[in-house]
């Protein structure tokens, strides 16, 4: 088992704080504690009320890092600047995050070109934007008996947007409308990089 500075050494001085509210100052509960500098240093071993001296001294908090450290590790710093920090990563890495959309387009077995056309333009904008395209056919009355007229227009939507998706799910008939799934397919960053430099600057 590595010991409290082997641990610290691999974290280049600095050792991350537990997802779990770690305790500080008063409510640290080791008589004596590794303390890491506010700058990463590390001082050595201290009787906690000592720590915790060294840590007011300089109007910052002492930080339990590592409560299972022989003895436990804790740092001096600014518990609510860090937490306000964190909160902020969080908050960004969160608009950041990639939410992938699911549109969907409705079409009818007897859909003349004029129409697929234009439903076909919306669902090429669609990918092209990143969003996942639920292709719903419609049947009504006796339409049903000619299912295979709807499988034919997934087929075909499918095969006129290769080069922009692929079928996440096939065609499924469920009750008077059959669905089809199609994903954007998702661009190599060497590709994008490879398309900007053949084209030629203006």
């Amino acid at each position: 088992m590595r010991s409290g500075a082997e641990r610290i050494a691999r974290h280049g001085g600095e050792l991350p704080i537990s997802a779990v509210e770690p305790r500080i100052n008063e409510k640290i509960r080791a008589p004596r504690v590794r303390l890491i500098g506010v700058d990463g240093s590390q001082l050595g071993i201290f009787e906690t009320p000592d720590a915790q001296r060294i840590a007011d001294d300089q109007n910052l908090d002492l930080v339990e890092v590592a409560p299972n450290g022989d003895p436990p590790v804790c740092r001096i710093m600014d518990y609510g600047k860090f937490k306000y920090e964190e909160d902020i990563k969080a908050k960004k890495a969160r608009k950041h995050q990639a939410t992938v959309q699911i549109k969907e387009i409705k079409f009818r077995p007897k859909i003349d070109t004029h129409d697929y056309e234009t439903k076909k333009k919306h669902v090429v904008r669609f990918l092209e934007a990143g969003a996942k395209v639920k292709v719903t056919i419609m049947f009504r009355g006796r339409e049903m008996v000619h299912a295979e007229r709807g499988l034919a227009i997934l087929e075909r939507l499918a095969e006129d947007v290769r080069e922009l998706a692929t079928i996440e799910n096939q065609p499924k008939l469920e009750g008077r409308n059959m669905h089809m799934l199609i994903q954007p397919i998702k661009k190599d960053p060497k590709d994008a990089e490879a398309a900007a430099e053949a084209t030629p600057a203006e």
